[in-house]
């Protein structure tokens, strides 16, 4: 089976260079559409060709559905890969891509609903067997008795939750009853304006977690692997930081029947492409939250530790060819951080875009940078403040550590203020260095 000859990357930064990159490496053409903020990326430089998609603001180019579908009939691309975040997880997008002729490069429309929508997902994955959270198995209905009983029977506190939320918005904590149906109109009232559905559910609420998630790879035909897990819980308001695969100081056997669980779901909802099962951990137990149905920011700490090209194999699925590996091939060695570098201040994280006057990336042994800075580039104001991702790798997470304190003093990016400082600090942080911190330890880092 041939691979797609030409596609069109949907989107921009870092993400859409990955995914040339791979292209490059397949001899598999490539378009590049920009907005016009964007004329100036690396990606569109490079690309076999480009298309402007319309002006800056991402409402009119990357959201704009049949601006990138023409992109693609004008100049004869098979396919499309949406990388992350703008149209990435738009089940109507698949299914325009899809209806329109071309290939989308992930799941199908219908998968990506299921797991899209909240109740839908955790029903899924107790059918297939994935631990999940005590909760309300289902969406809250009118009847307030009957969600104060739900309540009861978990145990406060509770977290109510949007079934569409997602990025941390549309939960709230509750302590006590009393303050249970305030929340739950509350939350169905932001759930409706934000994400068009005022569904929403309750589960228990976890603590002091950590959250780690499971990388699977599946081919729609029947076969699916994992490609162990990452600890992701080194966030800010919900948005990640750093990570770190594999996540420290999981016993192996809860790790193995994790993983094999999403192995399991992934052929159970006829999943293909990439994807990651996303979970809250605490006391030896792993609590599904939500899957992410596309390629992670994250995805080069697990490329570090298997050697294996996630963006290559999503185009080799997308292409129609079943999974290149099996399970057994597949090798885990060794230990890799990411650390997300931003255009913000580092004291107020307010976005701080502008020209790049020097660029200077980091090297050594074990030492990735996935960026498209470069000196003289301007960082427009308009989409997320991620500039640079740079990640170690070494046989041990001590030494990786210590490469990735070394490569982060190596970094220079003079114009703009990033959050460099940051994880200078963090990754010299001692109880960071131990392993693991819970998703709250940031926060209350910052708060300090």
């Amino acid at each position: 089976m041939p691979l797609l000859d030409k596609i069109v990357i949907a989107n921009r930064g870092e993400i859409a260079l990955r995914i040339l990159r791979a292209c490059k490496e397949l001899k598999i053409k490539t378009v590049a559409v920009y907005s016009q903020a964007d004329q100036d990326l690396m990606h569109v430089r490079m690309a076999d060709e480009s298309v402007c998609i319309g002006p800056p603001p991402s409402s009119e180019s990357y959201l704009n559905i049949p601006a990138i579908i023409s992109a693609a009939e004008v100049t004869d691309a098979v396919g499309i890969h949406p990388g992350y975040g703008f149209l990435a997880e738009n089940a109507d997008f698949a299914e325009q891509v899809e209806n329109s002729g071309f290939t989308f490069i992930g799941p199908t429309a219908e998968v990506i609903r299921l797991m899209g929508d909240k109740v839908s997902a955790i029903a899924a994955m107790k059918k297939a067997g994935v631990p999940t959270v005590p909760g309300s198995d289902g969406p809250l209905d009118e009847n307030s008795d009957r969600s104060m009983e739900i309540a009861r029977n978990i145990g406060y506190p509770v977290i109510v939750k949007a079934a569409a939320g997602g990025g941390g918005r549309g939960m709230r904590v509750v302590q006590s009853e009393a303050a249970l149906l305030n929340a739950v109109y509350v939350t169905q009232s932001e759930a409706a304006a934000t994400f068009g559905s005022d569904k929403v559910y309750i589960e228990k609420f976890l603590e002091n977690p950590r959250h780690v998630e499971v990388q699977v790879l599946a081919d729609g035909q029947g076969n699916a692997i994992h490609l162990g897990d990452r600890d992701c819980s080194l966030q800010r308001r919900h948005q990640k930081v750093l990570e770190e695969a594999p996540a420290p100081g999981i016993p192996q056997e809860a790790r193995d029947q994790v993983t094999g669980s999403c192995v399991d779901a992934c052929i159970e909802i006829g999943y293909r492409g990439a994807g990651t099962f996303e979970f809250l951990y605490e006391e030896g137990g792993f609590f599904f939250i939500e899957m992410n149905t596309r390629v992670q920011v994250e995805h080069p700490v697990t490329e570090m530790i298997t050697n294996f090209d996630i963006v290559k194999e999503q185009l080799r699925i997308a292409s129609g060819m079943p999974l290149s590996v099996q399970q057994s091939d597949i090798r885990f060695s060794g230990h890799a951080f990411e650390c997300r570098i931003n255009a913000e201040d580092p004291r107020t994280f307010m976005p701080s875009p502008g020209k790049v006057t020097h660029f200077h990336a980091p090297g050594g042994n074990g030492i990735r940078v996935d960026s498209h800075l470069y000196g003289g580039y301007t960082v427009p104001p308009h989409y997320d403040s991620l500039v640079a991702k740079l990640i170690s790798y070494a046989e041990d997470r001590e030494t990786a550590l210590r490469r990735m304190r070394q490569a982060l003093d190596e970094l220079v990016v003079e114009g703009i203020r990033t959050n460099a400082d940051l994880h200078r600090d963090l990754v010299r942080d001692s109880e960071f260095g131990k392993g693991g911190v819970s998703i709250h330890y940031l926060e209350n880092k910052l708060k300090e």
